[in-house]
């Protein structure tokens, strides 16, 4: 059933018909209960008695005729009821409408379409009950914001579409400023019983004249391609339709077809980035890191295949495969006479709240015959955040139990407290890039460098500065007090096969006192 939220004016002859009909109900109805009394009467002086049964059964078919009436006036209509969302299939048919009289009567419209950046985390924060209530409260912000004759569906994936009444006029800072009106309607934060939520929705929109059709279908798939851009960009993003994101769209989707089988083809395996002592320039270790070898387009980002994991449930399958990868390279660089103590693996929410987890690192490290402690588990500063999580929290002690190390991830990009840090038995932190990044040179960089790793002196944590590209960066943090380095400054990420030929080459440099490779 195709439902519509402030959906007046939709269908114009249909409404005008139904406010007749109403309008007739309504009248007769009150009429005939004021003059009753007196039809009666004068049946009564006509006929006698059987004149009154007889006019006294007519009336009350009569009223039942009209309660009828009304009742069936209360129908929702193939659009629906004033407080519910229309279908997609609904809504595009009605923009199809919409579009066909403008053309006729020189009007225009617009077609919006709203997505939620990360439903998993909300979920997980506040649970699945909240969360339906949060999509229907959101639902609920749209259908207040709008006015008489615009429209708004519910998309799969749990986002929104709208689409506004015709109108003469409608340019791209008017299309702008509305998009602007409704985020921030939708952004707002909920009370939903005693908890409160902070949705987030990024938007796009794409106005009648630049879809790539005129067609209902055109339109909306023009703005969900927009909102899908500002997804990658959010959160609380917007983003105006451009001809270039319906290819880059159909790339995603072509991408997320193939992730599946680029994983069973060995098209995605770890990258080697090493990690060096600020104090000997001894490689103490490398972080393995994703890369996906497409047959014809080369190496595609993380950026671009990791959310696709996410979405495609391939997550865990995909930290299997960076795993086995991580740990066979200790064992080549081992044969090799190479003596790395560590490989640090990045772990997602999703793997971390696996409970058999740590029995599988056990099992993996048994398998290539390695001690724990040849391997670091990295988690994200924003997971570790979370101390809700009673099975992350468990997990973790128990890997730290097994003896692995534990790495906390951009770290100062997060809100993870002291406790959480000792909580989760945290062994290094990795200072975040964007702390990194120009230290050598601006003071307030520096200063912010300097309190974070005398912050980890005092706690007694070890500490990475991610992101070092430049000698005096590499300098400027050793100075500081940072244990180890990690970045373009140092190599980029290489291949396994690359690895051993760059490990050399360091070693040599390293013994002529040169720290970079």
């Amino acid at each position: 059933m195709a439902l519509r939220v402030r959906g007046g004016g939709m269908h114009e002859n249909a409404s005008k018909t139904s406010a007749v009909w109403a309008l007739l109900c309504r009248y007769s109805s009150t009429l005939g209960l004021i003059l009753l009394p007196a039809m009666l009467l004068v049946g009564f002086w006509l006929g006698g008695e059987a004149g009154l049964l007889t006019l006294a059964a007519a009336a009350t078919v009569g009223f039942a005729l009209s309660v009828w009436r009304k009742q069936m006036m209360a129908q929702p209509d193939d659009g629906g009821t004033a407080e519910e969302l229309a279908s997609e299939a609904w809504f595009v048919a009605n923009l199809d409408r919409l579009l066909a009289d403008g053309v006729t009567h020189g009007r225009t419209t617009v077609c919006f379409v709203l997505m939620f950046d990360d439903l998993t985390v909300l979920a997980d924060r506040n649970g699945r009950l909240a969360l339906d209530r949060v999509i229907r409260r959101t639902g609920e912000r749209l259908g207040r914001a709008l006015r008489e004759g615009d429209v708004v569906a519910m998309l799969p994936g749990n986002g929104f579409a709208v689409s506004l009444a015709p109108t003469r006029r409608f340019d791209l800072e008017s299309a702008v400023q509305m998009a602007a009106r409704l985020l921030a309607a939708v952004n707002a934060p909920l009370v939903i019983d005693d908890l409160t939520v902070h949705p987030s929705l990024s938007g796009g929109f794409c106005l009648a004249d630049r879809a790539p059709a005129l067609l209902g279908a055109s339109l909306l798939h023009a703005a969900w391609a927009a909102a899908d851009e500002a997804l990658r960009h959010g959160p609380a993003a917007l983003r105006a339709f451009q001809p270039e994101l319906v290819r880059r769209r159909a790339d995603r989707a072509e991408l997320r077809a193939g992730l599946e089988a680029a994983l069973d083809e060995g098209h995605i395996r770890p990258w080697f980035q090493p990690q060096v002592s600020t104090d000997t320039g001894e490689i103490t270790g490398f972080e393995a890191l994703a890369r996906w070898q497409h047959p014809e387009r080369g190496i595609i980002p993380p950026s671009e295949f990791l959310p696709l994991a996410e979405d495609t449930g391939l997550s865990e399958r995909l930290g299997e495969v960076i795993l086995y990868g991580a740990l066979s390279a200790l064992n080549r660089w081992d044969k090799a006479g190479h003596s790395i103590a560590r490989v640090s693996v990045n772990f997602s929410g999703v793997e971390l709240r696996n409970p058999r987890l740590p029995d599988r690192l056990h099992w993996e490290l048994d398998r290539f015959a390695l001690s724990p402690d040849r391997l670091t588990v990295e988690v994200l500063e924003t997971v570790a955040a979370r101390s809700d999580d009673d099975v992350i929290v468990a997990n973790l002690a128990r890997i730290a139990e097994l003896g692995c190390g534990i790495d906390l991830d951009d770290f100062g990009t997060g809100q993870a407290s002291i406790v959480n840090i000792r909580r989760f038995a945290i062994r290094r932190i990795k200072v975040d890039r964007c702390f990194v990044t120009r230290c050598d040179t601006d003071p307030d960089q520096k200063r912010m460098v300097a309190a974070i790793l005398s912050l980890c002196e005092h706690l007694g944590l070890e500490t990475v500065a991610e992101g070092v590209e430049t000698p005096g960066e590499h300098v400027t943090v050793a100075q500081l007090g940072c244990g180890h380095v990690q970045g373009f400054g140092i190599a980029r990420p290489m291949a396994i096969e690359d690895t051993f030929g760059w490990i050399d080459r360091h070693e040599r440099a390293r013994q002529h006192a040169t720290p970079f490779g």
